[in-house]
């Protein structure tokens, strides 16, 4: 029985299943499948995929996807291949962008690439049966009652009907970890947490043979388990660069524009183009050339154009000054003959990960040439990259102490004591660090506190936006990942789900449009010696 319903502590506060401990908990129990199945969220997909994928496991890759108004009436999808796959993307985005979403018109539509399973006989009871449809039998005593309710429905309105072990944390032993996140997300105590707020107490990462033996008089709905396994085949096509497209004019392609740019830029960077020039700018366009990034670098070559043809100050660092071609289009300003720099550095065939170039702008003017890059490429293909806020000590000490009923001010005499380290060492922190000598947690329920702090240390807080990083896909970037606004909706700030180790996984390829505040002075300062 493949467990096809499991939230991970990429759910933001709601599973605390590390992704690592899932996918080795389902090697332990030689599953040859395991889904992921976030609430709204495609998070922790690409990390699950890596994971499962080097663990010789199928990553099912899935979504619960919840109506606004009602957390309890839900859907969950998995993709049957690629479409669905892209699919999936653009509802998690429509669930999490829009306010007038519905479930009810969601389920309306055709959604063959998907498998859909739900619990609510609500949702479904106006629908024809369909061989993507199931009636969801929840693997809980205390669902006995309910899915006696749906097997009837089911039965007698022909739906198929699937069994599911949902899980929301890893171990039974874990019950009050769930609850002390639940009430850091709900910002509230675990004493008024209410019975709906929580996920069962079965829902933990059980034996699926137990679940085998409870169901064995319903085999139809554990061989649905394995045949929604087996039907989904999507592939992330992970490592595998997904290059935006440059428009080239006069019917030329980018690998001859990239080309005719960097000679032109070798003619006027130097005063005498010598032979060993112009063998490295051959060789760097060769390899530029042979690994597809021809488009890449003619689309940072634009934005500083542009930069500069509004008057702005700009300059490319990083390991991109290593690169002659930078430096021949202006996006960098060193020159890496006279100091000798490797241009593999910057790319070569052996990198893993796709390279990236960091433009620096001044921090009064970044936003502009942001706005330039959304308007030129579309805004259906540019997205802000999102990061990860994690639980640090300090943080994950305050989070679970005020879950426990207590005051910033009784939480402050401890918390200011705890230096800015790694939740695991809160344990040992006398022992560790002098400025947390005297601190004393061995007493209950301080003891409990920590440990429980303890246990959350680097789990997604929440998400924000990253200083600079954008993407730019060749079609709809939902075709690749979800967004969602970054932390504050009213910001109106719409991110990539996934964060920037993602993206580069994933093989999208990223552009840094950083903030530099010593340009904005650096402008403001010959504007004032002119102005003079």
């Amino acid at each position: 029985m493949i467990p096809l319903h499991v939230h991970s502590n990429n759910t933001f506060l709601n599973g605390t299943v590390p992704i690592e401990k899932l996918v080795q908990r389902a090697a332990e129990y030689r599953l040859s499948a395991i889904a992921l199945t976030d609430t709204n969220s495609m998070h922790g997909v690409v990390q699950f995929s890596k994971i499962a994928l080097d663990k010789n496991i199928n990553p099912i890759i899935g979504s619960q996807i919840d109506s606004p108004y009602n957390s309890n009436e839900y859907v969950i999808l998995f993709a049957r291949n690629n479409k669905g796959y892209s699919e999936l993307c653009k509802i998690i985005t429509s669930r999490k962008l829009n306010d007038d979403f519905s479930l009810e018109d969601l389920l309306r539509k055709k959604l063959e690439n998907l498998f859909i399973i739900t619990p609510s006989i609500k949702l479904i009871k106006e629908l024809q049966p369909a061989d993507n449809l199931f009636v969801e039998l929840i693997a809980s005593k205390k669902e006995k009652r309910n899915n006696r309710n749906r097997y009837q429905f089911a039965l007698e309105k022909g739906f198929k009907f699937v069994v599911t072990n949902p899980v929301y944390f890893l171990y039974e032993k874990d019950y009050l970890l769930h609850k002390t996140l639940t009430a850091i997300r709900l910002r509230t105590t675990i004493d008024n947490l209410q019975t709906e707020d929580l996920a069962d107490e079965e829902f933990y990462f059980r034996e699926p043979k137990s679940i085998e033996r409870e169901w064995k008089k319903l085999p139809e709905a554990l061989a649905n388990s394995e045949l929604i396994a087996k039907e989904c085949n999507a592939d992330l096509k992970l490592n595998e660069y997904k290059f935006p497209i440059y428009s080239t004019t006069k019917n030329i392609s980018a690998d001859t524009m990239l080309r005719n740019e960097s000679f032109k830029g070798l003619e006027k960077r130097f005063h005498k183009v010598t032979d060993s020039a112009t063998r490295r700018l051959e060789m760097e366009l060769s390899v530029i050339s042979e690994m597809g990034f021809s488009n890449y670098f003619l689309i940072v070559w634009d934005i500083v154009n542009e930069a500069k043809r509004r008057g702005m100050m700009t300059i490319g660092r990083g390991s991109a000054a290593n690169s002659l071609v930078a430096f021949c289009l202006e996006i960098t300003q060193i020159d890496p003959l006279e100091h000798n720099l490797y241009f593999e550095r910057f790319l070569n065939k052996a990198r893993s990960s796709p390279p990236d170039f960091d433009v620096d702008f001044s921090w009064k003017e970044r936003d502009e040439i942001i706005k330039y890059i959304f308007e030129k490429y579309g805004y259906e293909r540019v997205a802000m990259i999102s990061t990860t806020v994690t639980f640090r000590a300090r943080s994950a000490f305050r989070e679970v102490a005020k879950a426990f009923g207590f005051t910033n001010e009784e939480i402050s005499k401890y918390s200011r004591k705890i230096p800015w380290t790694d939740a695991a060492n809160l344990p040992h922190l006398s022992e560790l660090f002098p400025e947390s000598k005297g601190l004393n947690f061995k007493q209950e329920p301080w003891r409990t506190i920590v440990e429980l702090a303890s246990q959350i240390a680097r789990f997604p807080r929440h998400i924000s936006i990253h200083p600079g990083g954008i993407v730019i896909t060749p079609t709809k970037i939902t075709d690749y990942v979800a967004l969602e606004y970054a932390k504050n909706k009213g910001l109106g700030l719409i991110v990539t789900q996934p964060d920037m180790y993602s993206i580069e996984d994933l093989g999208l390829i990223k552009i840094d449009i950083l903030s530099q505040r010593s340009l904005g002075v650096l402008r403001d300062t010959m504007e004032s010696i002119k102005g003079k």
